[in-house]
C-alpha cells in the first residue's frame, strides 16, 4: 500500500509538471516569435520495492521521472503586416539582441527605434548587426530591412541584422521576456535563416492542442488524486482495526 501511494505521488508531482508547461504555453500563445516547450517523463523502475503476492509482471514497482522539457523550435506561422521594421525569422535562425545580462538570442522580429535612434526589439533591447547595434539618424528616412538583414535608409546602408544558429538548439536556455541563452558560441546562420520584411511570426503554440492536453492532464491528475485519496483512507482504517483487535 505504502508503494502505490508513493507511486500516485511521483504521478501526481509529474502532472503538475506538466501543467505549468502547459499553463506557460497558453499564456504566450500572442507572443511574437514564442517557441513553446512539452513535458517528457519516463518510467522508472525501483529497484528494491516490489509486491510479491503480485503476478509476475506486476511486481516491480513503477514510478514517474522527470525528463525535462524539450523545446519545440518548429517555424510558427508568419503573418504580413506591412510595418517595414517587422521582420520574421524563417528557417533555425535566432535574432542577437544586447540586454543588461548580455547578449541574448530571440525570434521577435517587432523592430523598432528608441530615443537614440537605436534598432531595438519590443521590449527595447538592442538589435545586434555584424558590427554592433545599428543606429539610424533623426533625418534618416526610408529605412527598410531586405531578406538578409541589410538595413538601409535614403543615406544608404547602415548595417546588415545578425542572424545566428546553434549547433546544439537543445542546450538552448530560457532567459524569459522571450529570450534565450547558450553556454555554446554562436554560429553563422548562413543558409540556414533567412527574414521575411513586413511581418511577424507568432507563436508555434496550438491553442486547441492546448486545451486538449490541459483537459487531459487536469482529468488524469483528478483521477490519480482520487486514487491517493482513497488509499490513504483505506490505510487508516486498516489501521483503526488493528488497533481494535490488539
Amino acid at each position: 500500500m505504502q508503494n502505490a501511494l508513493f507511486v500516485g505521488v511521483s504521478a501526481q508531482t509529474a502532472l503538475a509538471r506538466e501543467l505549468d508547461v502547459i499553463a506557460n504555453n497558453m499564456a504566450n500563445v500572442s507572443t511574437t516569435g514564442f517557441k513553446g516547450r512539452s513535458a517528457r517523463f519516463q518510467e522508472y523502475l525501483m529497484p528494491v520495492a516490489s509486491a510479491d503476492s503480485f503476478q509476475r509482471q506486476d511486481r516491480r514497482v513503477s514510478y514517474v521521472i522527470d525528463q525535462g522539457t524539450p523545446l519545440d523550435l518548429s517555424q510558427g506561422p508568419v503573418e504580413p503586416d506591412g510595418n517595414p521594421m517587422h521582420v520574421a525569422v524563417r528557417g533555425d535562425a535566432f535574432l542577437a539582441v544586447q540586454t543588461p545580462s548580455g547578449l541574448r538570442y530571440t525570434r521577435n522580429g517587432a523592430f523598432e527605434l528608441d530615443a537614440g535612434g537605436n534598432l531595438v526589439n519590443s521590449d527595447g533591447y538592442a538589435v545586434q548587426g555584424d558590427g554592433g547595434s545599428i543606429t539610424i539618424g533623426q533625418q534618416e528616412t526610408g529605412l527598410t530591412i531586405a531578406p538578409d538583414g541589410t538595413v538601409s535608409t535614403n543615406l544608404g546602408v547602415r548595417g546588415r541584422v545578425q542572424l545566428v544558429r546553434f549547433a546544439n538548439q537543445s542546450a538552448l536556455k530560457n532567459e524569459g521576456a522571450n529570450l534565450f541563452s547558450s553556454d555554446t558560441p554562436a554560429l553563422p546562420a548562413g543558409a540556414e535563416g533567412r527574414l521575411e520584411p513586413g511581418a511577424l511570426e507568432r507563436s508555434n503554440v496550438k491553442p486547441v492542442i492546448e486545451m486538449t492536453r490541459l483537459m487531459d492532464v487536469n482529468r488524469t491528475y483528478s483521477m490519480v488524486s482520487s486514487i491517493v485519496s482513497r488509499l490513504d483512507d483505506l490505510r487508516g482504517t486498516a489501521i483503526r482495526r488493528l488497533a481494535d483487535v490488539a
